[in-house]
């Protein structure tokens, strides 16, 4: 970076990893085939990049900060199965991204992903409509927590229950605030979701499955029935306690205790 005369940007959530370990182990997790298509989210300088392409097909990564660009030309250079994109995972096509590189092959996410705006990428990948195998970030410490918590758990939260409906989360290792630079304030941790080929729930509405999730989260102090009645008003009282009751649970339960498939039950009864 020296060398390039760039320095890390703190807009774009930069900080690179240092410990080689690192790198190697995320990418020795991140998919089960070695014919696979892998796409990198903010490669930095390069080093998880390096291994991902070691393991694996083909790697496609997306770099947002173009003055990053040159450094990789020379970091990835004795490599001829990786593409470097500089652009904005939030703004690009990613189907149309996958569709031009994938040739087949199955397809998996790996990224360490700014603390910042981890929620809004997975979501946007978990939306894109393509069918991921895998998507493996590397995220803050306690963001690692409440991606992989279980129902009725201090960490379990909106975003819990909305992966639940995609797939399944699994958390891999912890990575010392050490093993960067910048050194962050907080550790981080490694996440794996394994996406489910065909989907393992149905809501019958799923824009009332994903706000009663809302609900339920935005309003965890209060009772279940108490927070669906205050975002759903066009439903009596009377009703949501029999919808909670029918899917097993009492007027006293927060949706805090409920899990995915008890939610998309919850929304399948109201409708």
């Amino acid at each position: 970076m020296a060398e390039a005369g760039i320095s890390f940007r703190k807009e774009y959530g930069q900080n690179f990893l240092t410990n080689r370990m690192i790198p190697e182990e995320i990418a020795d997790s991140c998919a089960d085939e070695e014919d696979s298509l892998i796409l990198e989210i903010g490669p930095g300088i390069g080093c998880l990049t390096k291994e991902l392409a070691a393991r694996y097909k083909r790697v496609v990564a997306v770099e947002i900060d173009k003055g990053l660009i040159p450094v990789l030309d020379k970091t990835l250079a004795e490599f001829d199965n990786i593409t470097v994109i500089n652009d904005d995972i939030m703004k690009i096509d990613i189907n149309a991204l996958v569709s031009e590189y994938s040739e087949g092959m199955p397809v998996s996410v790996c990224a360490n992903l700014p603390y910042y705006i981890t929620t809004p990428i997975l979501m946007r990948l978990l939306e894109s409509g393509v069918k991921f195998a895998s998507i493996t970030v590397m995220v803050q410490n306690e963001v690692a927590a409440r991606l992989a918590a279980t129902p009725g758990s201090a960490d379990y939260g909106a975003i819990t229950a909305v992966l639940g409906f995609y797939g399944t989360v699994r958390r891999l290792f912890k990575v010392s605030a050490g093993c960067f630079v910048p050194a962050p304030k907080v550790d981080s941790a490694v996440v794996r979701i394994d996406l489910y080929d065909e989907p393992r729930y149905k809501p019958d509405d799923e824009h009332l499955f994903r706000g009663l999730i809302k609900a339920a989260f935005e309003m965890r102090r209060k009772t279940l029935q108490n927070a669906i009645s205050a975002k759903f008003p066009q439903y009596p009282k009377e009703k949501i306690l029999f919808a909670i009751r029918s899917i097993g649970y009492d007027e006293r339960v927060r949706g805090e205790k409920l899990s995915t498939e008890d939610f998309v039950n919850l929304a399948n009864k109201l409708v």
